[in-house]
């Protein structure tokens, strides 16, 4: 499998590419900005780019979105309980920012447990409400992507609409910290960690 990370946009959220050597298809996770550059690096490892999987609809995580849509025609994915924070500038959190970001809806939505196959790589959709109703992260093998539902040392903000820190407790704590402790984590914002380690440390969680 081929996986890169990266932090892109001013809002400094890391963009993720998932690609399938045997394919050359990619997914891109969480476009939250700079659109050339994430363009020049599937062009770089000459991939062609099937998806655009967002973990939640916050305008970090959308906002190269229309750029990196129109210059692949991938289709993008988002589950059922984000769609409308595509469409609608209040929910994505862009018209608090001067900004009013409107999307096409996403040619997919998605729900618990479904799969998304890039090339040969399986991603699982695992649902994780609290950040925002439709926030997932994504599992392959032993690493998840995580969005902003859980950080290293820390865990997502619970007070913008839709939040609910119960519930964001609720999901850390029951479909991520099950996952084997070697587990690597690869948060929306900041350094990557561990099942394990965030277990152990995380005094959100402990």
């Amino acid at each position: 499998m081929i996986f890169e990370g990266f932090v892109a946009g001013h809002m400094q959220a890391n963009c993720y590419i998932i690609g399938c050597p045997a394919t050359n298809e990619a997914a891109v996770v969480d476009p939250g900005g700079d659109p050339d550059r994430i363009l020049a690096r599937l062009k770089a490892r000459g991939l062609k780019l099937r998806y655009i999987i967002l973990t939640h609809g916050h305008v970090d995580h959308i906002a190269a979105l229309g750029e990196v849509r129109d210059a692949t025609g991938a289709e993008v994915l988002i589950h059922a309980a984000d769609a409308e924070m595509l469409t609608d500038p209040t929910r994505n959190l862009s018209f608090f920012m001067g900004r009013r970001l409107r999307f096409s809806p996403a040619e997919r939505l998605l729900a618990d447990g479904d799969t998304i196959e890039v090339g040969t790589v399986r991603l699982e959709v695992i649902h994780t409400p609290g950040h925002t109703p439709g926030g997932i992260c994504l599992k392959t093998g032993d690493l998840v992507i995580t969005g902003d539902t859980l950080f290293a040392g820390s865990i997502g903000r619970s007070d913008f609409p839709g939040g609910n820190h119960g519930q964001l407790i609720r999901s850390i704590k029951e479909r991520l910290l099950c996952l084997p402790g070697h587990t690597r984590v690869y948060p929306g914002h900041g350094p990557e960690t561990t099942i394990e380690e965030e277990k152990r440390c995380n005094p959100f969680l402990t």
